[in-house]
C-alpha cells in the first residue's frame, strides 16, 4: 500500500512539474525579447532598507535618495504613498526589437496600459540577472540605467557581479564607472577589499580608477579609509592620491588629520 501511495504521489509531482515547467524554464530575457515594439513590464522585491514614491527612491533607511525624474515623468504607475516598500517595477521600451529605453519606479501601482505587456512579479534574483545582463551586453543608456535597480533587488548579493564589470574593459567607460559608484554604496565589506585592488591596477583605465577612490570614500561607517590611506601613502600615480587625499580630508576621520599633519611637517 505504501508503494502504490508513494507511486502515485510520484505521478502527480511529476504531472505539476511538467505542467510548470515550460514557464519556469523560460528565462525574464527571453520572456522580455519576445517582444519586438513596445513596453514590457515587471515587478520584483526589493531590499527591506528601501522604499519610494515612484522615481523618487531612498535606501540605506532613508540616508541615501535616487531620483530619476520629476513628477511628469510617472507615466507608468501612479502612488499616494511617499514612502512604499516596493515593488520595484520595471519598464523595458523595446524598439526593433532592441532594448530602447529603461525606467525604474518603486511602489505605487502601474497605470492602466492596453498596450504594455507585463510579465508580472519575478524573483530579486532574476530581476538582478535580468539587469547584469543587460549592463554587460547595452552599450547604451539601457545599459548604465539597469545597474542601480540591480542593486536593490532583495536577496541577492550583487557587488561580485558589480566588479567584474567594472573590470570588463569591453564595456563602456561610463557603464564601468557606474558599476565602481555603486559599488561603494553597498554594505557589503568585501566590496571595500575589492575597491582597494581596483585602484591598485596599473592597467585600469584611470578614470574607472578614480572612480574606484570616490567609491571607497563612500564606503559605510568609513571601512574605507585605510585604504585611501595606502593609496595616498604608496600609489605612484600623483593623480590618484591626489584624488585620495581630497576624500580623506572631506572625511574629517581622525586618521585623515593625522595623514594630513605628517604630510605638512614634511615640507
Amino acid at each position: 500500500m505504501r508503494n502504490v501511495i508513494l507511486t502515485r504521489l510520484a505521478a502527480v509531482a511529476w504531472l505539476l512539474l511538467a505542467t510548470a515547467g515550460p514557464a519556469a524554464a523560460q528565462s525574464l530575457a527571453s520572456r522580455v525579447n519576445r517582444v519586438d515594439e513596445g513596453d514590457v513590464r515587471f515587478s520584483f522585491p526589493l531590499r527591506p532598507d528601501v522604499c519610494g514614491s515612484g522615481q523618487s527612491i531612498w535606501w540605506n533607511n532613508r540616508r541615501n535618495q535616487q531620483n530619476w525624474g520629476d513628477k511628469r515623468s510617472q507615466r507608468d504607475v501612479e502612488y499616494d504613498v511617499e514612502c512604499d516598500p516596493g515593488p520595484g517595477r520595471i519598464v523595458i521600451a523595446r524598439r526593433d526589437g532592441e532594448v530602447a529605453d529603461l525606467r525604474f519606479y518603486v511602489g505605487g501601482r502601474w497605470r492602466a496600459s492596453s498596450t504594455a505587456t507585463d510579465l508580472g512579479t519575478v524573483t530579486g534574483r532574476e530581476a538582478a540577472d535580468y539587469l547584469i545582463s543587460l549592463a554587460s551586453t547595452n552599450e547604451r543608456n539601457p545599459g548604465r540605467a539597469a545597474i542601480f535597480p540591480a542593486t536593490l533587488a532583495d536577496d541577492v548579493v550583487i557587488w561580485p557581479a558589480l566588479m567584474r564589470l567594472a573590470r570588463d574593459e569591453r564595456r563602456p567607460r561610463q557603464t564601468r564607472t557606474n558599476a565602481v559608484f555603486w559599488l561603494g554604496q553597498l554594505a557589503e565589506e568585501p566590496a571595500t577589499a575589492e575597491l582597494n585592488d581596483l585602484v591598485g591596477e596599473t592597467d585600469m583605465d584611470r578614470e574607472v580608477r578614480e572612480q574606484a577612490i570616490f567609491a571607497l570614500s563612500q564606503r559605510r561607517n568609513k571601512e574605507g579609509i585605510p585604504a585611501l590611506i595606502r593609496v595616498v601613502r604608496t600609489n605612484r600615480d600623483p593623480e590618484l592620491r591626489k584624488k585620495a587625499l581630497f576624500w580623506l580630508a572631506q572625511s574629517g576621520d581622525p586618521r585623515a588629520i593625522d595623514l594630513i599633519e605628517e604630510l605638512l611637517s614634511k615640507k
